[in-house]
């Protein structure tokens, strides 16, 4: 949970920080957005693919490996002297932090027997809400005080932590062997031009006059090709590298759709307000961030509630 805690901490303290970074680096608040951008689509490339990869490389090896990749990149980014080489290595940092949260999940329910997996559930949810609260203040906080540089810097002692826990506490289950397995070339390269794509036309939009803009349409219509080609490749395919057929599960396709809901909610201003707030309405890092940590004090308070609803009740 330290590392996702830790990438989900990252999100919105970067958030506080972007006119900061813009600044610093010379660069146009729409230009630094980029720094947001980059992550968000790396992250959401390898994310459906998370699954696969620890079938290939091993639920463990892989954690850690995106753990360290993580605070690496986090490093070169607090070093970082130009937009392009902040945009690099958050591109980098992106590919390690989206794997993390879905191989946590996997690791915590396996942790605990089935009729204490709501609670267990219930204690990610605490440490991924807790995030985004102080996340906004501690940006504000560090980027007033100190320098933008050191939201990246902060991450270094953490993912060490993460890293030496992992190692000493964390096991691969015996059913989940690692081996060698056909790749899936045709459909990685779909996932990652279709997701990439429609994060950046979601992401610069609003910014681009959405469809009177050429590249946006053509990046829609390439988008569109790559995924609807995606599902049907992989409905055929002997080695899909995502399996559409959970999604025939009863509980599982509408809880996605109630998860991807509650996502456009719940993230979809994080980005925003910081810059509505520094920019127009005058109000420095630090209270920007205030402004925006009360918004998770309700749902923080509510977790460890409903993680004992759910043991006591059918979760539907």
């Amino acid at each position: 949970m330290i590392a996702t805690f830790m990438e989900v901490l990252d999100t919105t303290v970067v958030n506080v920080s972007l006119p900061h970074i813009a600044g610093n680096l010379s660069a146009t608040t729409n230009e630094a957005t980029w720094v947001v951008t980059s992550y968000l689509v790396s992250n959401a490339i390898v994310l459906p693919a998370t699954g696969w990869l620890s079938r290939v490389f091993g639920r463990k090896r892989l954690y850690m490996a995106c753990v360290a990749m993580f605070v690496l990149s986090s490093l070169f980014c607090g070093f970082a002297t130009s937009l392009a080489g902040l945009i690099t290595f958050r591109v980098i940092q992106g590919l390690g932090g989206g794997a993390m949260q879905p191989i946590s999940q996997a690791i915590l329910l396996e942790s605990f027997p089935s009729r204490r997996r709501g609670i267990g559930m219930a204690i990610f949810g605490i440490g991924v809400v807790f995030a985004p609260i102080i996340g906004p203040t501690l940006g504000g906080w560090i980027t007033d005080n100190y320098s933008w540089r050191w939201i990246f810097f902060i991450n270094v002692p953490v993912g060490i932590l993460s890293l030496l826990m992992t190692y000493l506490n964390v096991a691969d289950p015996p059913y989940l062997k690692r081996g060698v397995e056909k790749v899936d070339y045709f459909g990685l390269g779909l996932l990652a031009i279709g997701i990439g794509t429609l994060q950046v036309v979601l992401d610069k939009g609003q910014q681009a006059d959405w469809f009177e803009t050429p590249w946006i349409v053509h990046f829609s219509i390439i988008s569109a090709v790559c995924l609807i080609t995606l599902i049907i490749w992989e409905r055929r395919t002997l080695h899909p590298i995502i399996d559409l057929t959970i999604f025939r599960i009863r509980n599982f396709a509408p809880g996605t759709i109630l998860a991807f809901a509650i996502g456009v909610a719940l993230y979809g201003s994080l980005v925003l307000l910081p810059i509505f707030l520094q920019n127009l309405i005058g109000y420095s890092a630090m209270q920007s961030g205030l402004a925006m940590s009360p918004g998770g004090v309700a749902t923080l308070f509510c977790m460890p509630l409903v993680g004992i609803l759910v043991s006591r009740s059918d979760v539907r």
